[in-house]
């Protein structure tokens, strides 16, 4: 069955909005979110900041970034976002947007921009010069933000193109030269997350993963074990788990539907495989942040 997975929408990030908003900035200044991004959620928004100082660690579905200084983020509503850690001095610039907003009268296709997929690199590190680069930007888009203006919103649409524009390049040269050093494991095993990333509701067995990779199970399990240091099967399993956490903060939904929707063969065996990954079972995990 489907299932109504929680997303967090944009005026949710602010008190003050008494109507669905398109556009939200966020910077040293503003109030923090009273949202809890401790835990995994996704979002309508899309979003470009960068750190200015602090640190934070910050997961996109499988993969863990550690952000600091000159960090880079860009993140869709495709992904499942998690902050685990922020520093208490962290500061960042950060623009968050709707496709609707930004994509208003057909002027510009999020859908473009490889770093939005759902398996991009979702931070980069910029070098002195790009970071000025980029923060001198939203600087510019933070001052529009505050002052009033009868074309504001048309003024930070066409910041936030630029910025994107500008992204673009910085993105596209960190990930050539990243694949360019990968050895033939890494890239199998980096292949193999994207496949996870697409499959883990429907397709648990390694013989799937293997097939479209083209190689035999029991290569793929020793690839991705000398890769990650992980076994493939827990990787299935972490992607399972970050969805269940994600459904179990949607209070409509019942353990069965959520069991449904995960494909598991009834109530009991999701309560299993989600006690054994966690320690808890899903109605303890739901009772914790109720």
């Amino acid at each position: 069955m489907e299932a109504t997975i929680p997303v967090y929408q944009l005026q949710t990030l602010t008190e003050t909005a008494e109507k669905p908003v398109d556009f939200f900035f966020l910077g040293p200044n503003s109030a923090p979110t009273q949202l809890p991004i401790d835990l995994p959620y996704r979002s309508n928004y899309y979003k470009i900041g960068i750190c200015l100082r602090g640190s934070a660690r910050l997961q996109v579905n499988l993969e863990t970034y550690d952000i600091g200084p000159g960090s880079l983020m860009v993140l869709s509503p495709f992904v499942i976002k998690q902050w685990p850690f922020m520093s208490a001095d962290l500061d960042a610039l950060s623009i968050f947007f709707t496709k609707e907003f930004i994509s208003a009268h057909g002027s510009l296709n999020l859908d473009t921009f490889p770093f939005f997929e759902r398996d991009a690199t979702h931070v980069l590190q910029l070098l002195p010069a790009q970071a000025d680069s980029i923060t001198a930007l939203l600087r510019a888009v933070e001052q529009k933000y505050d002052a009033p203006h009868p074309y504001r919103e048309e003024i930070i649409r066409n910041l936030i193109q630029i910025l994107l524009h500008e992204t673009a390049p910085i993105y596209s040269m960190q990930h050539v030269s990243s694949s360019a050093i990968q050895t033939r494991s890494q890239l199998i095993a980096a292949e193999f997350k994207k496949l996870v990333n697409s499959h883990y509701a429907t397709e648990r067995s390694l013989a799937f993963y293997a097939d479209k990779l083209c190689v035999t199970p029991k290569h793929l399990a020793e690839t991705v074990k000398e890769a990650t240091g992980k076994r493939a099967v827990e990787w299935l399993a972490e992607a399972v788990l970050l969805e269940a956490n994600v459904l179990l903060q949607n209070p409509a939904l019942t353990i069965g539907q959520i069991a449904d929707t995960l494909h598991f063969a009834d109530q009991s065996t999701f309560g299993r495989f989600f006690r054994k990954s966690t320690g808890v079972s899903p109605v303890a995990y739901r009772q914790r942040w109720a």
